[in-house]
């Protein structure tokens, strides 16, 4: 996944197969059991944080329909700039 196409933090989107829509809460996740690591973490939309249980690690090619692109600006422009420095020298190491 190319770090410029991450969706922000505050959309809702809609997984293939899904019945319910997720809100994206945070970017680039890693699962603390298998170490994997995922474009998205999501919440059950309008509900919310309801527990663990219902957290869900995705990526980008697992949406099916964006309803809602979160919130942007100049800081998470360069939120979004330091990510992909990050992962740039991780790849070159």
């Amino acid at each position: 996944m190319n770090i410029e196409n991450l969706l922000p933090i505050g959309s809702v989107v809609l997984l293939k197969g899904g019945v319910k829509r997720l809100m994206i809460y945070g970017v680039r996740q890693t699962d603390k059991k298998s170490q994997v690591e995922y474009d998205y973490i999501g919440v059950l939309y309008p509900e919310g944080n309801i527990g663990d249980d219902y957290q869900y690690l995705f990526n980008h090619d697992d949406i099916q329909e964006i309803y809602f692109k979160g919130f942007e600006d100049d800081e998470r422009a360069r939120f979004i700039e330091r990510l992909k420095n990050y992962y740039d020298r991780a790849d070159h190491q």
